[in-house]
C-alpha cells in the first residue's frame, strides 16, 4: 500500500498542480527567450550600433550568455532555500523576478538615449532574469515530480517542461506578430518593447495561479522528520542546514551525469532556436519573418511531443528515450543544415521540426530523471545544480560560438561538429548512468545509487 507520501493526489488536485508549475515556467521561458530572440533581431543595432552587423550580434550574444552566468548563482541560492523552506514560496520569487526584470527591458533607454550605459544596464537585467531562471527550472519541476503518482511521474514531470516550448511559442509569436504588422523603422523604434511590457501581465496571471498550490506532501514529511532528528540532535542535523555541502558529498556523481546530460540537449537547443535567426538570415538569404514563423510552428511541434516523450519514459526508462534523443540530434545536425541551405521556407521548417522532436527525447525525461537521481532534503538543490551549471557550458555560449564558427569559417561544417561532440558527452554521460523510474521520491535517506527491493519487484512485474 502506498504510503502518505506517496500515495497520488486527487486528479483535480493534480491537474491544478500542473497548470501551475506549467503557467509559470511558460512565463518565465517566455521572459528568457524573448531576449534571446530580440538579441539576434534588434539588440545588435539598439544597444551596439557601432559595431559592423555581425560582430553586433555577437555582442548581443554575449549579453544573451551572461543571463546564463547567473544561472548556477540562482541554483545554489533558491536550492538551498528550496530544500530548507519548500518548493513553493521560491517559485513565487522566481517569477517575481523574472517578470520585473523583463518589464524593465521594456522601459530601457538605447544607446542613442544614454550612451553606453544602455548595454551596461541590459546585462544587468540580463543577470537577473538568468538568476530568477536559475532557481525557476528545478523548483517547477520537483513541484510535479513530488506531487505526482510515482507511475507515471515521467508523464506528468515533462509537463513543466514544456513550459520551454511554450514560452518560445509565445515570444516567437509575439515578435512574428509585431514584425508582420510594423514597418521595420515602427518595430525598431518602439514595437520591440512591447512583448517585453507585455510580461507584467502574464507575471500576474502567474501568480494568482501559483499561489493556489500546497508545497509538496514528499518535502513536507521530510521536512518534518529533519526536525525531529534536530531535536533529538543526531550528527545529520548539520548537513541538514547545508544541503549543497550534502549533495557534493553524497551526490557528485549523479551532478556530472546530470551536466553531462544538459549539453546535447542545452547546445542543440539553442542552436536550433535562437542562432538559427542568424543563420537563416546571413546564410541563406532567408526574411527574419520567414525565420520567426518556421521556430513558431516548429515550437507547436516540440510543445506537443514532449508529454509523449514522457509517457514513453515511464514506459521504457529514462535512459533509453534520453540516449535516442541524443544520438539522433548528433546524426541530425548535417541535413539540418543543408536542408536550410536551399533557402525555402519548407524545408527550413523541416529541419527545425525533426531538430526539436529529438531535443524533445532528451528533455521530456529530463525532470523526472534529474528529480529521482536525489534524496528529497537535497533535491531542489542538486537538481538545479546539476542542470544550471550545465548551462554556463552548454547554452550560455552556443549561439555565440555557432555565429563566431560562422564568422571565421563561413560554413556550418564547423557548427554542425560542436553540437555532435555535445551528443557524444551527452551519450557517454547517461550511459554509464543508472535507470531511476522506480525510485520512490519519499524515501528521504536513500542514496541515489541504491536500487530498492520496491523498484526490483516493480521491474520483474513491468510489461
Amino acid at each position: 500500500m502506498a504510503s502518505p507520501a506517496t500515495a497520488p493526489p486527487p486528479p483535480a488536485n493534480l491537474r491544478r498542480i500542473v497548470a501551475a508549475s506549467l503557467i509559470g515556467t511558460t512565463i518565465e521561458w517566455y521572459d528568457f527567450f524573448l531576449y534571446g530572440s530580440a538579441a539576434a533581431l534588434v539588440f545588435n543595432k539598439l544597444f551596439f550600433p557601432d559595431s559592423d552587423p555581425l560582430v553586433g550580434t555577437l555582442l548581443s550574444f554575449l549579453t544573451y550568455a551572461v543571463g546564463f552566468a547567473a544561472r548556477p548563482l540562482g541554483a545554489l541560492v533558491f536550492g538551498h532555500y528550496g530544500d530548507r523552506l519548500g518548493r513553493k514560496k521560491l517559485l513565487v520569487l522566481s517569477l517575481l523576478l523574472m517578470g520585473g526584470a523583463t518589464f524593465a527591458i521594456g522601459l530601457l533607454p538605447t544607446h542613442a538615449t544614454i550612451g553606453s550605459a544602455a548595454p551596461v544596464l541590459l546585462t544587468v537585467l540580463r543577470l537577473v532574469q538568468g538568476f530568477a531562471l536559475g532557481g525557476e527550472w528545478g523548483g517547477a519541476v520537483l513541484l510535479v515530480s513530488e506531487h505526482g503518482d510515482a507511475r507515471r511521474r515521467g508523464f506528468w514531470a515533462s509537463w513543466p517542461q514544456t513550459g520551454a516550448p511554450a514560452g518560445q511559442l509565445l515570444a516567437t509569436g509575439v515578435l512574428s506578430l509585431l514584425t508582420a504588422v510594423l514597418s521595420d523603422s515602427a518595430f525598431g523604434s518602439w514595437g520591440w518593447r512591447i512583448p517585453f511590457l507585455l510580461s507584467g501581465v502574464l507575471v500576474i496571471v502567474g501568480l494568482w495561479i501559483r499561489l493556489s498550490v500546497d508545497e509538496s506532501p514528499v518535502f513536507k514529511e521530510a521536512l518534518a522528520q529533519a526536525e525531529a532528528r534536530k531535536v533529538a540532535r543526531t550528527d545529520t542535523a548539520d548537513a541538514e542546514k547545508l544541503p549543497l555541502v550534502s549533495v557534493l558529498r553524497h551526490h557528485w556523481r549523479d551532478v556530472l551525469v546530470a551536466m553531462g546530460a544538459r549539453m546535447a540537449e542545452n547546445i542543440s537547443y539553442y542552436v536550433i532556436t535562437a542562432f538559427i535567426l542568424v543563420y537563416a538570415t546571413t546564410s541563406a538569404g532567408l526574411s527574419k519573418q520567414t525565420a520567426l514563423n518556421a521556430v513558431l510552428i516548429a515550437s507547436a511541434v516540440h510543445f506537443a511531443v514532449i508529454p509523449c516523450w514522457g509517457a514513453l519514459s515511464d514506459r521504457i526508462g529514462r535512459r533509453p528515450v534520453y540516449l535516442l534523443g541524443a544520438a539522433g540530434i548528433g546524426l541530425w545536425m548535417f541535413p539540418f543544415f543543408s536542408l536550410i541551405d536551399t533557402g525555402g521556407f519548407g524545408n527550413l521548417l523541416l529541419a527545425v521540426t525533426v531538430g526539436l522532436v529529438l531535443h524533445g527525447a532528451m528533455y521530456a525525461p529530463q525532470a523526472a530523471f534529474f528529480s529521482e537521481m536525489f534524496a528529497t532534503r537535497m533535491r531542489y538543490s542538486g537538481a538545479s545544480i546539476g542542470a544550471q551549471f550545465a548551462s554556463v557550458a552548454a547554452g550560455a555560449p552556443a549561439p555565440l560560438i555557432a555565429t563566431a564558427l560562422l564568422d571565421a569559417y563561413g560554413s556550418s561544417t564547423p557548427i554542425a561538429l560542436y553540437v555532435i561532440a555535445a551528443a557524444v558527452l551527452t551519450l557517454v554521460a547517461v550511459g554509464v548512468a543508472k535507470e531511476t523510474r522506480h525510485r520512490d521520491l519519499a524515501d528521504v535517506e536513500a542514496s541515489a545509487g541504491a536500487e530498492p527491493a520496491a523498484a526490483r519487484a516493480a521491474d520483474a512485474h513491468t510489461v
